[in-house]
């Protein structure tokens, strides 16, 4: 088998020959939820994207750490510094410790993603547990003089450290049209330019999540808590980090800067990012009020649905398509995928009974298995290895209606 598996990496925006930096051993970091509300199809993207990712690395035989974190604290309603704390909201709104909305929808993503039989990460670190390395990491970027403190917040100066390296490697974007383009908020008055991000928030009185600091009683920026939590568990540099397109620009392109400047490297080799699911052509999400719930499908209790559709229906949904790909949610595409997983079903319930006969002729069962292995190899591409897998069902049912006769070398390989 050929085990060259090539992925896109969007650090160059190209596909590259994966190299691990100490085989057989990976370190892969992929950002998980922030809990504040039930897990959406959005959510289950990525999850299954790099649930695959894992799951065929461990295939190969590499051995794989990974990380996948539980945001609980610092993500505020604008990525831009300002807003309240989506979890400390909720909380409020309920009437209820912040922890209680934590515990309480962890689970509920937990039970969730274990029905779509995501296996769990090796480890799944809360941003919350990690306040004091979150600290010792604003402390060196403020020692080494890309960072500034102003009335207990600390921003990341975007301006010092574009002098020697490049803020927008990642997302392509430059930093003269970031000032530019970034729109006046209140929280930015005290910045020394629009385009820096705070790496640690001084807490207004009323602000439930807060911890002692250097600077004062507040909390770390959303963008740490990655950089500090991918450092503990995978070192200063390490294989893989995943996550949503969404993400890439602000989240992934400070923890870049971030980790650059505190580790003195950057931090990743290959950067990768699942495209989104869409609803009606725009991105489906919780804050764009759009979003259709996994148990909404699992119970099809929603008007937007016409039926309830099974766990691994939503898999094999997602899957379906490339994870670079834009995927349109439709009841239609759900109805089709159902279809599509019931055939395959039914098929790996039929090959069992299969007879095999020793004369046979061959069916080039290992061709199908290699053109499955190329697809997976070539940037994880599910749709392609699934097509093949259909080529088999063919035969199968070929084989069941008594068509065509099977040898038994290829039916174990069936």
């Amino acid at each position: 088998m050929n085990s060259k598996l090539y992925i896109t990496n969007s650090l160059g925006r190209k596909k590259e020959l994966f190299e691990p930096m100490n085989p057989p051993h990976i370190g892969m970091y992929v950002c998980g939820p922030t809990v504040y509300g039930d897990a959406h199809l959005g959510h289950a993207r990525p999850a299954i994207t790099f649930d695959l990712l894992f799951r065929y690395l461990k295939y190969l035989g590499y051995k794989v750490r990974y990380v996948r974190n539980i945001t609980d604290v610092g993500h505020l309603e604008n990525d831009a510094d300002e807003g309240e704390d989506k979890i400390a909201k909720k909380a409020r709104l309920e009437a209820v410790e912040p922890m209680e909305i934590v515990n309480y929808y962890t689970q509920r993503y937990h039970r969730q993603m274990d029905r779509l039989n995501v296996q769990r990460p090796s480890i799944e670190p809360h941003a919350s547990a990690h306040i004091i390395e979150q600290i010792e990491m604003v402390k060196k970027i403020l020692d080494k003089g890309y960072a500034y403190e102003v009335d207990g917040s600390v921003y990341f100066d975007v301006s010092q450290y574009s002098k020697n390296h490049q803020y927008g490697i990642l997302s392509g974007r430059k930093l003269d049209e970031l000032m530019s383009n970034t729109r006046e908020l209140s929280g930015q008055s005290e910045k020394r330019n629009s385009a820096d991000f705070a790496i640690w928030k001084n807490a207004e009185p009323a602000h439930i999540m807060r911890w002692p600091s250097p600077w004062g009683d507040g909390f770390p920026g959303w963008h740490m808590e990655c950089s500090a939590m991918g450092c503990k568990y995978l070192g200063k540099e390490f294989d893989i980090h995943g996550g949503g397109m969404d993400l890439l620009f602000p989240h992934h392109e400070a923890e870049i800067a971030q980790s650059t400047i505190a580790n003195g490297k950057s931090p990743v080799r290959y950067w990768m990012h699942n495209n989104m699911i869409t609803i009606n052509g725009q991105k489906m999400g919780k804050s764009l009020g759009n979003a259709l719930s996994l148990d909404d499908f699992f119970s099809g209790d929603h008007s937007a649905l016409e039926q309830a559709y099974s766990p691994m229906t939503i898999r094999f949904f997602i899957l379906q398509a490339h994870y670079r790909s834009t995927l349109d949610f439709s009841n239609e595409a759900l109805q089709a995928a159902e279809k599509g997983m019931k055939r395959l079903m039914a098929a790996a319930s039929d090959v069992k009974q299969l007879k095999a006969e020793k004369s046979a002729a061959n069916l080039n069962i290992e061709g199908i298995r290699q053109d499955c292995y190329a697809a997976m190899n070539d940037d994880l591409n599910s749709p392609i290895a699934i097509a093949k897998l259909f080529d088999a069902v063919r035969i199968v049912n070929t084989v069941k209606d008594g068509n065509v006769q099977i040898n038994p070398l290829e039916l174990n390989l069936l």
